[in-house]
């Protein structure tokens, strides 16, 4: 994969950091574990840890899949 060629502005990394947290604050309202969160949507633990730390961005499909998981719409993770 090509790096990139410049560093993310803050303000992306902020939007980031708060994805990661809304999806924390959704699954913890929800009573899940990032491993049962990520059985749910089809995904890897480690996934749902990096997402949730704001370490990686979810692609939108995976978004789908958590928000589905959840029972929230997609919106909700982005608006939080």
């Amino acid at each position: 994969m090509p790096s990139r060629r410049t560093a993310k502005p803050d303000w992306v990394i902020a939007r980031q950091v708060a994805l990661g947290h809304r999806i924390a604050q959704l699954r913890q309202r929800a009573e899940l574990s990032q491993e049962e969160l990520g059985n749910l949507a089809g995904l890897e633990r480690r996934s749902i840890q990096r997402y949730e730390s704001g370490r990686r961005d979810p692609r939108y499909s995976d978004l789908l899949l958590i928000a589905h998981a959840l029972r929230v719409h997609v919106t909700d993770l982005l608006n939080g």
